[in-house]
């Protein structure tokens, strides 16, 4: 009877962050190691398909890079870097495109539709979501086919969610050439997340948030500023792919969005322990 008591107090302790929520939108980046685990990977898609079905709309934006790499090493191709960002030449984006729209983004879907959800796979390219310009070489090197994001246009977003859809969103932007560009998975996240002036950003990682010393899980920082984000930056505490993490919350937060979290993904049921209980989980970054 204790047990059954227990979980009715749970349902109670989330009933008013359920009630603050409903009908708001929340985005949630989902990548890494994650994505790895088949066993939490299965409670990611439960917290997301039952967010729907309590009347808050999320929307998914997922990365892929573990999965991209190994398919390049299969293919005897080198996988490159520069400064946390993939060098992406022609032959390197068909490969982006291959197992990020031909399968990530359509595993995530089928998923979510066999937990009772409606989830539409979509990349940056339908309806011209995501309109990038190519980065400019950095130190003298050509990044190739990655984008900085110029503008997101939400119209399709919106028809989506406000309906009974979940949008599954590969991070691919449209250049005015028309052609693919690779685009940070978190960076995508927070400038659709600021566009849509959603209620919350959620991105998920491998690790339990932000710390004030590197290696000593004791000093994780349950809620950062701005300031002490750029502060850390500058120590070199926070960097490697936080960095554009933490960018994506303080665009976010700079656009309107009332809360952002850095999660630990690879925690069973990290999205509703963080949204729904009052001690919560991660890092929140707030302005």
């Amino acid at each position: 009877m204790n047990g059954i008591i227990q979980k009715a107090s749970i349902l109670i302790e989330a009933l008013p962050y359920i009630q603050r929520l409903s009908g708001k939108r929340v985005v949630i980046k989902y990548g890494g190691n994650a994505m790895i685990s088949e066993n939490i990977k299965e409670t990611i898609m439960q917290d997301i398909t039952l967010l729907k079905y309590i009347g808050i709309n999320p929307i998914v934006v997922h990365g892929g890079g573990p999965e991209i790499n190994k398919t390049l090493e299969k293919l005897n191709i080198q996988p490159k870097f520069h400064q946390g960002l993939r060098i992406t030449d022609m032959e390197t984006m068909d490969v982006v495109q291959m197992v990020l729209v031909g399968k990530i983004n359509q595993d995530i879907v089928s998923d979510i539709n066999r937990l009772g959800g409606k989830a539409v796979g979509i990349t940056g390219k339908d309806a011209s979501l995501i309109q990038v310009e190519k980065i400019q070489p950095k130190d003298g090197v050509d990044l190739g086919y990655v984008g900085q994001i110029k503008r997101v246009d939400c119209k399709l977003l919106d028809v989506l969610s406000k309906d009974e859809y979940i949008p599954v969103i590969s991070p691919i932007g449209v250049g005015p050439d028309g052609k693919s560009y690779n685009i940070n998975a978190d960076i995508v996240a927070g400038e659709i997340a600021a566009s849509l002036h959603a209620e919350k950003l959620v991105l998920l990682t491998d690790v339990d948030g932000i710390r004030r010393e590197m290696d000593k899980p004791e000093t994780l920082i349950s809620t950062i500023t701005q300031e002490e984000v750029y502060h850390l930056i500058n120590k070199g505490i926070i960097n490697g792919g936080m960095i554009p993490k933490v960018k994506g919350c303080l665009r976010a937060l700079s656009m309107g969005v009332k809360r952002t979290h850095i999660l630990n993904g690879t925690i069973p049921h990290a999205i509703i322990l963080e949204i729904f209980t009052d001690k919560g989980i991660g890092t929140m970054v707030e302005k």
